[in-house]
């Protein structure tokens, strides 16, 4: 075995063996440049924390379960002059998560809710946070299952553990009383202790008459609500701009 086979075992055995992909590269640059020992050791040192940091956020992304991976860069401002981008990009800082702050996004089919939502949290997966992404149907959907193993206080408890928790979707039907329960102990035990956003096609004002009890809706609103940033968009749906007008002709696309 050569020397530098050796060092490559000596590496895997230290868990630094990801030093190995850039180690050949780091050794023909050192002798080319005549780098000095502390300068030759600085590359692999940074090379390491790089390929951590690397791993730490594809594995923070992969628990996040987000729909999509969508970006603010991604997102057209221009077609839709209520959304505020200053406002958007002042919550890409990430601060309201320092903050335990909630965020309250509202408005019509098709403006861009799940997108922002999805991604402030791609944002705050960069940043370091733990997030998860679900839509609301899913989440009582889970929660209902895990009624009947008795599961149910775990997996609410699993829900609370993220820095960022990102419910999408919220308030298509009335809630059953299960449901409003499971909500309600969400917001309860998030209460400022994490961050959690909910997206809605309608209002906040609407939101009280999806509950059958309605001092137990006061109750979620007020933890809810007293520390959010509360957005409600209008504007017509951005999907139904992009769709072919009626009667046109789809474009021919090369083969």
């Amino acid at each position: 075995m050569s020397h530098y086979q050796h060092l490559v075992e000596q590496l895997k055995q230290l868990r630094l063996g990801g030093l190995s992909d850039t180690l050949e590269v780091r050794l023909k640059e050192a002798e080319k440049q005549q780098l000095a020992y502390v300068d030759f050791l600085t590359l692999l040192v940074q090379d390491e924390l790089e390929r951590r940091s690397q791993t730490k956020f594809a594995r923070r992304l992969k628990k996040a379960c987000f729909a999509e991976i969508k970006t603010l860069e991604e997102f057209d401002f221009g077609f839709n002059p209520n959304i505020k981008q200053r406002r958007i990009y002042d919550l890409a800082t990430c601060r309201f998560l320092e903050n335990k702050e909630n965020i309250c996004l509202c408005g019509p089919v098709g403006v861009g809710k799940s997108h922002i939502a999805l991604a402030l949290g791609h944002e705050a997966v960069r940043r370091g946070h733990d997030v998860r992404y679900i839509q609301a149907p899913r989440l009582f959907r889970t929660l209902e299952a895990a009624r009947a193993d008795l599961s149910r206080d775990r997996i609410i408890q699993h829900y609370c553990g993220y820095d960022f928790l990102i419910i999408d979707d919220f308030g298509l039907k009335p809630l059953t009383d299960e449901q409003a329960d499971d909500l309600y102990d969400i917001v309860y035990e998030r209460y400022q202790k994490g961050s959690l956003m909910l997206t809605s096609n309608r209002s906040l004002e609407e939101w009280m008459a999806l509950f059958g009890d309605p001092i137990q809706a006061n109750s979620l609103l007020d933890r809810l609500c007293h520390n959010a940033h509360q957005l409600e968009w209008e504007g017509e749906s951005y999907r139904r701009r992009k769709r072919p007008a009626k009667g046109s002709t789809p474009k021919e696309v090369s083969p």
